[in-house]
């Protein structure tokens, strides 16, 4: 081989090098010549892969940027879940400010005092609310209901939903929040109103206890099984 063939064989190989294309890493076969949205591979000035800077935003189109405030502050949901009435009252109480919380109060009492109706049609008869066992008419319980949205906590005193002097001051494990709460409803001034006996309907109850669960136990406070 002379040296001319070896210069143009040179040159050839020179030549190849450089107008050959790279082949991308997503088994595509696709030549990349620019970073594109849709190649599989994070390039250019993506965030992630295919997505953001001049592709799509990440997170499924989500923009997470900016300042987030919380939307749902509701401390007790199933106080609202229960006395709101409607699915718009409801939602706009959970986004309201707790300083106007006291707005929805006249909401809840009409609502309150409509389960009484209710009932009361089923037995056609009259019945009103009656002051509960902590001596709250319709409009204080409401009101309290509607502003103390929260689950306060006693740290010098008892933690219990309710032991039959303290109410609200925290909440244990094994009260049941449930019935306290139909009982503060339906139950009187002796919180048995409508407790199921002397003919009435049980509604300070809805019948479901701990079960098997010994809370004195580690999460999730079930007893060992029993072996067969």
């Amino acid at each position: 081989m002379n040296i001319r063939t070896i210069k143009l064989t040179g040159l050839a190989l020179c030549m190849g090098l450089f107008f050959t294309q790279c082949v991308d890493d997503d088994d595509n076969g696709n030549v990349i010549e620019q970073a594109t949205c849709n190649d599989g591979i994070q390039n250019g000035d993506e965030e992630g892969i295919d997505c953001g800077g001049n592709c799509p935003p990440c997170f499924d189109g989500l923009d997470f940027s900016g300042t987030y405030v919380q939307e749902d502050i509701a401390g007790r949901p199933g106080v609202n879940t229960v006395f709101s009435g409607t699915d718009m009252v409801k939602n706009n109480y959970n986004i309201s400010a707790v300083s106007d919380r006291a707005a929805f109060q006249p909401v809840f009492q009409n609502t309150l005092e409509a389960y009484h109706d209710i009932y009361g049609q089923a037995l056609e008869q009259e019945i009103d609310y009656e002051t509960n066992i902590l001596g709250w008419d319709a409009a204080t319980f409401t009101t309290v209901l509607a502003q103390f949205d929260a689950l306060q906590v006693a740290p010098n005193g008892p933690t219990t939903y309710y032991d039959g002097t303290n109410i609200l001051t925290g909440r244990n494990l094994s009260d049941d929040v449930i019935d306290i709460s139909l009982t503060l409803m339906f139950g009187g001034t002796s919180g048995a109103r409508f407790d199921g006996n002397n003919g009435t309907p049980q509604l300070t109850s809805d019948g479901v206890g701990p079960g098997d669960r010994n809370f004195t136990l580690p999460f999730p406070y079930l007893e060992s099984p029993l072996s067969l």
